[in-house]
């Protein structure tokens, strides 16, 4: 039976309606010979040769798992724990959707009010929502908060490493808006202080950049606090483990890609973005917000306390018509934070720096090779003696992603290799991409 049965009767009603005769007549614009064509399916298969046929075709995609792993770029291969999956898989976080009826949905509340309250401690600020599409979407309503909080203002500085997607995101998202967006190649400080004028609504930095260098953050919330403007800071959440938050630096709001904690590279996604704000822009903070209370009978509870969107409220007075938060990656990050720990995920933070620094050293030895001065985290740019993109064809066939080459963005640096290192990149695995660089370059 079809999902909606639509009756005899019904469909020649609608066909009245549009004034033909019968459902052929809707197709008559298309040739007949092109109508019912003959697919060369063959004959049908048994399930395990399906299986078979299915697990040889997946065999020539390169993933994570089966080659040696040096990609990034705003997708991160680190350690999942089993209990991830098999606790979020579970039937009764599967199956929820709406936490809108507290009675029935205190799972799925506790679990959002627990990640709200480890990521507020990780970043360092007060206020977390649940949640955003990604990171990029997470970044552009954080700058549309800014705007609602300065009226009147319509500038906004754009570090020059920002990842090249993410400011897609946000030409699209402030298309509507007239708004001025300006590249700054300074230190966030310094090119506050520069700001001529009184329309600085947001100052955003990236910590660290798209290619894995970390700016100089001390006096940047002073320096944009003292224009008027919104100081936004994006983060790489496992860095924070081992960094000093973005709140201890004055940040007003920070966002973050949450994919790196518990949550897979699964091609397109779903990734997670994470918003936290202070106090004082709780109100203008797009998404949901769980608060924990006492029923009646004095038993600890969780509800909605704060849902500033259309869905909710009047739509002229919502801050954003996000209507749906990242539930199991949400639920994932929880878990994932729940098992590390502070110290498990300094752990990780410090893995993937001084490895990620074992490599960088290693490879700046190689003739013809150099590595970008700055400090880094986790990835950085190398100048190679050859095509980038070649170089990466090369060892693919060897079954190791090196890295993304900045070609994919920047079609002027050819040379160029973004090389991403993880905690779950051993020694040994950095030693076999020198030794293959070395020999691909020749």
């Amino acid at each position: 039976m079809p999902y909606i049965p639509v009756t005899d009767s019904q469909r020649e009603a609608m066909l009245r309606k549009l004034g033909i005769a019968s459902s052929d007549a809707l197709f008559s614009e298309i040739p007949g010979d092109l109508r019912f064509p003959e697919l060369a399916i063959g004959e049908g298969l048994s399930e395990t040769e399906v299986l078979r046929e299915i697990a040889s075709l997946a065999e020539l995609n390169a993933d994570a798992d089966g080659f040696r792993w040096f990609l990034g770029g705003g997708a991160y291969d680190h350690f999942v724990p089993a209990a991830v999956g098999a606790l979020s898989s579970r039937g009764e976080f599967v199956t929820a959707y709406t936490p809108y009826q507290p009675e029935v949905s205190q799972g799925t509340l506790q679990a959002i009010f627990e990640y709200q309250s480890m990521v507020a401690e990780l970043t360092g600020m007060e206020v977390v929502n649940a949640s955003h599409y990604d990171g990029a979407t997470a970044l552009a309503e954080a700058i549309l908060m800014a705007l609602r909080n300065t009226e009147g203002r319509n500038r906004i500085l754009i570090p020059e490493g920002i990842h090249p997607e993410y400011r897609t995101v946000l030409d699209t998202y402030l298309a509507a808006f007239d708004v001025t967006v300006e590249t700054y190649r300074s230190s966030p400080a310094e090119a506050a202080r520069a700001v001529q004028g009184d329309d600085l609504a947001a100052l955003i930095s990236c910590y660290p950049d798209f290619f894995g260098t970390l700016p100089e953050l001390k006096g940047a919330a002073e320096a944009v606090h003292e224009k008027g403007g919104i100081f936004i800071v994006h983060a790489d959440p496992v860095m924070l483990g081992l960094f000093r938050s973005p709140g201890s630096w004055g940040a007003d709001v920070v966002t973050a890609e949450g994919q790196s904690l518990g949550n897979d590279i699964n091609y397109g996604g779903p990734f997670l973005g994470i918003m936290a704000t202070t106090n004082a822009l709780m109100r203008r903070m797009p998404g949901r917000i769980v608060g924990e209370t006492v029923d009646v009978e004095g038993k600890r509870g969780f509800v909605l306390t704060l849902v500033a969107r259309e869905q909710h409220i009047r739509r002229e007075k919502a801050v954003s018509n996000i209507c749906s938060n990242q539930g199991l990656s949400t639920l994932r990050a929880c878990i994932y934070l729940a098992l590390m720990g502070k110290q498990g995920l300094r752990k990780t933070a410090e893995l993937c720096w001084h490895r990620a620094h074992y490599c960088a050293a290693e490879i700046a030895k190689l003739p013809g090779f150099s590595v970008a001065p700055g400090t880094f985290f986790k990835e950085f740019t190398v100048t190679l003696p050859c095509d980038a993109e070649a170089l990466a064809e090369k060892l693919c066939d060897k079954r190791i992603v090196p890295g993304l080459p900045l070609s994919r963005y920047f079609p002027d640096r050819k040379n160029e290799l973004l090389i991403c290192v993880t905690e779950k990149n051993s020694r040994a695995d950095i030693d076999e991409l020198v030794a293959a660089l070395r020999e691909a370059s020749r």
